[in-house]
């Protein structure tokens, strides 16, 4: 289960973190050249974007349904998730990309590397608590022990998973700048600073790319996992009179924001009201394991009654 408030303090600490960083980043790259530190600010400017429109998609996502959105307004901050991955793609990708690319075409040996290790070492500080905040709120999603892996590829909360993922790749391109700066200051050869800043620049795409693929299965409609359908026919089954059901349908419309729709066939003497009595129970049976489904549709019929949607 998702946890807003561990989402929103995940976002806010990686936006303090970011503002703070891009501006030391940039700092350096002017006194020292270096294209790895101006690919490196970009990606630190680009996460405090991403992270603000992320907080922008989390309160849109929480405002109450109406008539023109009945179901409410939960899918949005999918959208604004994907938002994130595209720019992260475009601009944090392929301007560093592309800077590396003009460094190496016209290399500019590095002035005074002392700049860049002192910024690339707060910086390393203050992602380093960022990622903790990040990885935080996503463990707090888990009821049980699960791996961080796991959790990372089955969260539905992209407030969350984005955020780690883009503190993820921050640490690792702060490593890649610190080598290109470290290896082209060394050896006297600027190429490394440009090859880090293409490095970067590749990180950042494949990042994006997984990113893409999570928002876009929830923005078409991604349903809860096997173990969660197989605790509903559970529960379904175990209520009294219950004779047969078909397999659940459900659809993510938020992170805590489930739908379902499950058809059950009641025992052949129910009469109407005791069908409808039935149902209630196993609404609220549901609910109670599984509180996260807001919205709740059982096709539900006694073998000698006409089918009633409830």
């Amino acid at each position: 289960m998702a946890n807003p408030n561990a989402s929103k303090v995940s976002l806010y600490g990686g936006i303090a973190a970011n503002t703070a960083i891009a501006i030391s980043k940039f700092v350096a790259a002017y006194f020292t050249g270096s294209s790895a530190m101006l690919s490196e600010g970009i990606h630190s400017l680009v996460d405090t974007g991403n992270s603000g429109l992320l907080l922008y998609g989390v309160h849109r996502s929480q405002r109450p349904a109406d008539a023109e959105h009945p179901f409410g307004h939960s899918k949005e901050l999918y959208f604004w998730g994907l938002i994130v991955a595209v720019l992260i793609f475009a601009i944090g990708g392929g301007m560093s990309f592309y800077e590396g690319i003009k460094h190496i075409e016209h290399p500019e040996p590095l002035e005074d590397a002392g700049w860049n290790y002192i910024v690339l070492g707060v910086s390393l500080l203050f992602e380093g608590l960022a990622m903790y905040l990040s990885v935080k709120a996503l463990m707090s999603q888990a009821a049980a022990k699960v791996g961080f892996v796991k959790l990372l590829r089955t969260s539905k909360d992209p407030a969350i998973f984005a955020s780690v993922m883009e503190n993820l790749a921050a640490l690792i391109g702060l490593l890649l700048a610190l080598a290109g700066v470290f290896l082209g200051h060394q050896l006297n050869n600027p190429y490394f600073d440009g090859a880090a800043s293409i490095a970067i620049g590749l990180l950042l795409m494949l990042v994006a790319v997984f990113l893409v693929g999570r928002t876009k299965a929830l923005l078409v409609g991604q349903g809860a996992d096997a173990d969660t359908l197989a605790g509903l026919e559970r529960i379904a089954r175990a209520q009294p009179n219950v004779r047969h059901i078909r397999t659940p349908l459900t659809m993510y419309l938020g992170p805590n924001d489930l739908i379902l729709a499950i058809n059950v066939e009641f025992a052949e003497h129910l009469s109407y009201d005791e069908v409808a009595q039935a149902v209630e129970q196993l609404q609220a049976a549901i609910r109670t394991e599984y509180p996260d489904f807001k919205r709740i549709f059982i096709e539900a019929k006694s073998l000698t009654q006409q089918p009633a949607t409830a």
